[in-house]
């Protein structure tokens, strides 16, 4: 995959485009991209997917703070290239390009500078100032300046429609069922291990603190989740909690979040981790003692050990 962040030197062999966002690069997006490989192969063409950086909202809405993002430019990154996407375009969202009316954008940058000769959207696409840009306005563009177009139907799954949206309202509820389900991976959270105030070892579930990598990732809601830790490229079963932290921080909703990760001793301060979540095992509350704090944490670590399969903790 070749990625482009501007387009003096793009080409492609007749590209076979789609536009978006793409947040989480979800199943519904997966479907786009397969048609995308689909047509590029029949016309003798290459794929081609559009997307910016930073996300829109951050240019057209500054003073906004409710952004929530599935995924950062690197995990997006990372998900494109795994898709055998052929060209990757991430356009530079600026308050100048902001004000490109939906018709400058198709001729200037679509047609006059990357030749598109197909282009796919979705089903609730709309885009450009205003949001002018839906499929009605892109057939008359596309009859005009000579390429072709095609919506895609919305992908269900359980009678609902897959939607970055109701992901990120899963996440919120701690529903990793379904957010994983839509996703069609496991969500996670890269961060790096940072310093904390050292409690959980005192009660034999030391832990590790972590600040996630961008202040715009959700962070899902408080409770305590199963999940797998990487470090150093290893991998790790754990228990997670997340909870209230009144102090300041880059996290999302300045969430704590702190994870015991089992069999694992070393010192990883300052270190980058990724956590893979897979189930909400109970919500957080408070105990009357930390003996019954203790023997709580010893039940989630069985929990958690079971829905990973492992019926024994040695």
């Amino acid at each position: 995959m070749k990625i482009h962040r501007d387009l003096n030197s793009f080409y492609a062999k007749k590209p076979v485009l789609t536009i978006g966002t793409f947040d989480g690069v979800h199943l519904g997006h997966r479907k786009i991209i397969a048609r995308l490989h689909d047509l590029a192969a029949s016309l003798n063409g290459e794929s081609v997917i559009f997307t910016f950086d930073p996300h829109p909202r951050k240019v057209v809405a500054p003073g906004e703070s409710t952004l929530r993002i599935l995924t950062t430019l690197d995990e997006k990154i990372e998900l494109f290239e795994q898709s055998g996407i052929d060209h990757l375009i991430i356009y530079p969202f600026t308050p100048e390009f902001a004000q490109l009316s939906y018709e400058q954008f198709v001729e200037q940058i679509l047609v006059g500078q990357i030749h598109t000769k197909y282009l796919v959207v979705g089903y609730d696409h709309k885009f450009g100032k205003n949001r002018q840009g839906d499929f009605e306005f892109l057939k008359n563009c596309a009859a005009r300046l000579d390429f072709q177009i095609e919506k895609l139907d919305v992908l269900l799954m359980n009678e609902s429609n897959i939607s970055s949206t109701k992901i990120r309202e899963a996440i919120q509820q701690g529903d990793f069922e379904t957010a994983n389900a839509f996703l069609g991976y496991p969500f996670s959270l890269h961060g790096t291990v940072v310093e904390g105030q050292k409690l959980g070892r005192k009660i034999q579930f030391p832990t590790a603190n972590v600040e996630a990598s961008d202040p715009d990732k959700i962070i899902p809601g408080y409770g305590v989740y199963a999940v797998k830790a990487r470090i150093h490229g290893q991998v790790y079963r754990g228990m997670l909690n997340i909870g209230s932290r009144p102090t300041i921080n880059n996290n999302a909703d300045h969430r704590s979040i702190e994870v015991h990760i089992f069999d694992f001793e070393s010192d990883i301060y300052g270190a980058p981790i990724e956590l893979i979540f897979y189930k909400k095992l109970r919500e957080e509350q408070k105990f009357a003692s930390i003996d019954a704090l203790k023997e709580q944490l010893a039940r989630d670590k069985t929990d958690t050990l079971s829905f990973f399969g492992v019926t024994s903790q040695a």
